[in-house]
């Protein structure tokens, strides 16, 4: 596998294969997008039967495309390690270890992951395996996409495992009733004959009675301890005396089915099945009929009636509308007063024993659908602990006939009773909890118990998948570090706000904040202190009060606000004030931090007449914010001109280094003893054919900024050892040495001495110095030192440029190998008049002295300043006074010829 580009985009490919769950196509769109996602040859999901001997895929990908499905043994292949246990990993030489895995061979495979599917009440229904033809390592994003992919293939699984088996449950149930109605006729349960008074007073009773309403044949005859009329249930008794007087008016067999109460007192539901006999006259002589007990029968008929309606009853697929009808249709089906499905804040891990209340001390629950009095409610939080739902967590189902009196904060209900089942996931965590309550006392349980156990499988499910879906947002929209939306998310609520800003006519602000030299701390204190201070910041911003402000960050240090209905005034005022808040010192253990921002903004419709234009304005902004002194600069049409000035200039640049369109100047240097020529320095010269003249103080600092020094630097040392070698070839050899600017990027170059070499082979060494200026030496003094020193040793000059405008330490000017310093034009012009300047002058003549050094001064105008150079002691000079940069032949016919 690879490392993945964009977990964002990853995570959102993944939830669209998701949402195909309960279509046919789930388990084929799954191991594509699998496939797909993590860059693997083969995916293969399969449900495990026979005892997890034998495997049935559900879908297999390889070479490129789907395959048929197959049947294939377990014994002594990878999967075997893997059904029912933990994911297993075989990043290499998978064949090798299981020589008996046939389809290792087939597919090629080289390495083996494989992840166990578990149905929601822990037990192993099949496995998820990811082949590879070369060996595979899984980091945590791909970790997280496998145990995503997993846990809804398990869900989706048991979910059609259980459509099977409540299609199954449907014919046994037929098949049930058609042999009850056989025993019904053929084998005695409680046969009776009865008087049709009011009591029913029983005359004859089989043994039966005792087993089905716990009275002895004895103890009803003659109603002797107790009348067979009293224990029919009072709100059943009317229906079965008209059942019974109706079957008497048209002389016919009468079928009932009602409750009966037991000698427990637990009612019973039975069917009777009975006919009167009549005298010659015509009347009632007495009832004759058989009554059997068909509890079971009739409330696994009422569960399954009762599954039905809420299957056709709910029709939101997924999401709050999915739980809302839900409960609603729970809550009257099971003659209810109230009812909720809640969310815990995270997974609790249910072991073998029952998890003790320290486990669920600090658990919340959230509702997720609330209804009580035939009302949707809004949903609330609450803590867990000394709450009914804490003890449906802990027991998986829970039952209280009549408890204390209980209320929920907002919900207008008193409940005395109560029945809760566990949601579970699929790895056997608890989730949640779906409730029901009742303000009067419960007298039996048993339907409603089994109706939530059936429906809470697919509760479960669609709570992970909810779960599921809100960490893939989460970590599609949202900045892991600081909490904040992430540029995505940004973009969308910049789109939205947009939009409604036009619709409005109201303005929109846009201010985007980048913490300056935030690498160098990265850099210096690791990534976990430049995360703390990421998260600080992001702190500070989020609880500065501004009203209806959206906050998100862009890119590693760049944090962007979003302000409706701000003005002009406004705007300013929440600029300086940000940057202030911003600038607080952060202090993380010992060290204290002294941020400093930039922050560039941009206003619609004042600074842009398009709202679409906002982002690109605010980023011009900021980008001037970063190169000035000032810290916040508001969009200025003259600052997209600037830029697109530069970015026109860096494409025509980088086309005239590969083309060869620039041209090198030579500026003399002389003796300042003698007036003779000692060398002269290589200026890079640029005509474009559309601009004219660019000045070197504008393009070589943009070649600096954006990339192409290191390319325009490498072009001034081929061109100048070429020139070099010219003039040699003409008998007019440059006297002395020739003089190239070096910039700091390139001499970053560890192998800078090797390169150079590389690139001015035409020419001895000693033909060339080197110039690098004070400040860019002093980067990182270390290494400097260690490659001026191979300069050196390679028969390279060294000269330090603009000495004396930098901060050079002496004691690391000493170890430089430098072989002269270049006093700064901004001493040399000033000196005559300002004795500061000329103190400072005559300092680095001395210093240099003192450390063997020459000195070759720069920006010579006059012979005055010539003539008082040579009395301080510098050595040489290059300046308008001794001639300007000209081309080559131009120099070569005034300086070499002569």
């Amino acid at each position: 596998m690879h490392k993945r580009n964009d977990a964002a985009d990853t995570f959102r490919q993944l939830a669209e294969g998701l949402s195909l769950s309960g279509t046919p196509n789930f388990f084929k769109a799954l191991v594509r997008q699998l496939a797909h996602l993590l860059h693997v040859d083969h995916v293969l999901i399969a449900s495990v039967v026979s005892d997890g001997r034998i495997a049935d895929t559900l879908a297999v990908w390889s070479a490129g495309e789907l395959q048929a499905n197959f049947t294939y043994p377990l014994l002594g292949t990878p999967c075997e390690t893997v059904v029912g246990r933990e994911s297993c990993l075989y990043p290499c030489d998978v064949q090798s270890r299981f020589p008996r895995d046939e389809l290792l061979g087939q597919l090629g495979a080289e390495s083996y992951l494989g992840v166990p599917l578990f149905a929601s009440d822990g037990s192993a229904i099949g496995l998820l395996a990811i082949l590879h033809n070369r060996p595979m390592q899984v980091d945590a994003v791909e970790n997280d996409i496998i145990r995503i992919a997993a846990a809804q293939a398990g869900a989706e699984l048991g979910r059609r495992q259980a459509e099977d088996a409540l299609r199954r449950s449907e014919l046994t149930s037929r098949e049930s009733e058609r042999r009850l109605n056989t025993l019904l006729n053929h084998l005695p349960g409680m046969a009776y004959r009865c008087l049709n008074d009011s009591d029913w007073t029983i005359q004859l009773v089989s043994q039966g009675a005792e087993a089905l309403i716990g009275y002895r044949p004895d103890e009803l005859e003659g109603s002797r301890l107790v009348s067979f009329a009293s224990l029919v249930h009072p709100e059943d008794k009317p229906r079965l005396e008209q059942e019974v007087e109706a079957s008497i008016r048209q002389r016919r067999p009468y079928q009932i089915v009602y409750r009966n109460r037991h000698r427990n007192g637990n009612y019973r539901w039975v069917w009777e099945q009975g006919h009167a006999l009549f005298d010659d006259a015509g009347e009632v002589v007495c009832l004759e009929g058989f009554i059997t007990d068909v509890t079971d029968q009739h409330e696994a008929q009422r569960v399954q009636s009762a599954v039905v309606q809420v299957a056709s009853t709910v029709t939101s697929r997924a999401g709050d509308g999915y739980f809302q009808q839900l409960i609603a249709t729970l809550v009257e089906l099971l003659e209810a007063d109230a009812g909720f499905i809640g969310l815990l804040n995270h997974p609790v891990a249910m072991e073998r024993t029952a998890p003790t209340k320290a486990l669920l001390a600090n658990a919340t629950m959230s509702t997720v659908s609330l209804v009580a009095s035939h009302t949707t409610l809004d949903n609330l939080t609450f803590m867990l602990p000394g709450t009914p739902a804490e003890r449906v967590v802990l027991e998986q189902e829970s039952v209280v006939y009549q408890g204390e009196e209980l209320t929920f904060p907002g919900v207008p209900l008193r409940a005395k009773a109560w029945i809760g089942r566990r949601l579970d996931n699929a790895r056997g965590e608890a989730i949640g909890v779906m409730m029901v309550f009742y303000r009067k006392p419960l007298t039996t349980n048993a339907f409603a118990r089994s109706v939530l156990q059936i429906l809470s499988t697919g509760a479960a499910a669609e709570l992970e998948r909810r779960r599921d879906h809100r960490h893939m947002h989460r970590l599609a929209y949202t900045d892991g570090i600081t909490g904040l939306p992430n540029r995505i998310r940004f973009m969308e609520l910049l789109a939205s706000m947009s939009e409604e800003a036009v619709a409005l006519g109201h303005s929109l602000s846009l201010l985007l904040v980048d913490i300056r030299r935030f690498k160098e701390i990265n850099d210096l204190h690791g990534h976990y202190v430049g995360d703390q201070l990421l998260a600080t910041v992001a702190g500070r911003i989020q609880n500065y009060e501004l009203p209806q402000r959206a906050v998100a960050r862009l890119s590693g240090d760049e944090f962007a606000l979003l302000l409706p209905l701000a003005d002009e005034a406004r705007l300013l005022e929440t600029v300086r004030e940000l940057g202030v808040v911003i600038k607080q010192p952060i202090q993380l253990d010992h060290r204290v931090f002294n941020l400093e921002v930039s922050i560039g903004f941009a206003r619609y419709p004042n600074n842009v007449p398009d709202v679409g234009e906002l982002f690109n304005a605010a980023s011009i902004a900021l980008h001037h914010a970063k190169r000035g002194e000032a810290t916040h600069c508001p969009y200025t049409h003259a600052m997209r001109h600037a830029l697109e000035r530069r970015q026109w200039m860096t494409e025509r640049l980088h086309l005239a280094i590969l083309e060869g369109r620039l041209e090198l100047y030579f500026q003399p240097q002389v003796d300042l003893a003698s007036y003779t020529l000692t060398g002269a320095e290589a200026l890079c010269r640029w005509h474009d054919a559309e601009w004219g003249w660019i000045s070197p103080s504008e393009f070589i600092p943009l070649a600096e900024e954006r990339g192409l020094i290191r390319m325009l630097g490498d072009w001034v040392l081929e061109e100048a050892a070429r020139q070099l070698s010219s003039w040699q070839a003409c008998d007019t050899p440059l006297p002395g040495r020739l003089s190239i600017n070096m910039s700091a990027q390139q001499f970053a170059d560890p192998q800078l001495t090797t390169h150079v070499g590389e690139l001015t082979a035409s020419v001895a060494p000693s033909a060339i110095a080197l110039e690098l200026t004070e400040s860019d030496f002093m980067r990182d003094p270390d290494q400097a030192v260690i490659i001026t020193q191979a300069m050196r040793r390679a028969g390279y000059a060294l000269f330090i440029d603009d000495f004396g405008t930098g901060y050079s330490s002496l004691a690391y000017l000493r170890r430089f190998a430098a072989d002269a310093l270049k006093i700064d034009i901004s001493f040399v012009r000033d000196m005559l008049d300002n004795h500061h300047d000329r103190a400072i002058v005559q300092t680095i003549i001395a210093m240099a002295d003192n450390l063997e050094m020459k000195t070759l001064a720069e920006g010579v105008e006059s012979a005055a300043q010539a003539e008082l150079l040579a009395k301080m002691g510098c050595n040489q000079a290059q300046g308008y006074w001794f001639g300007r940069p000209l081309p080559a032949d131009e120099f070569a016919a005034k300086w070499l010829t002569t």
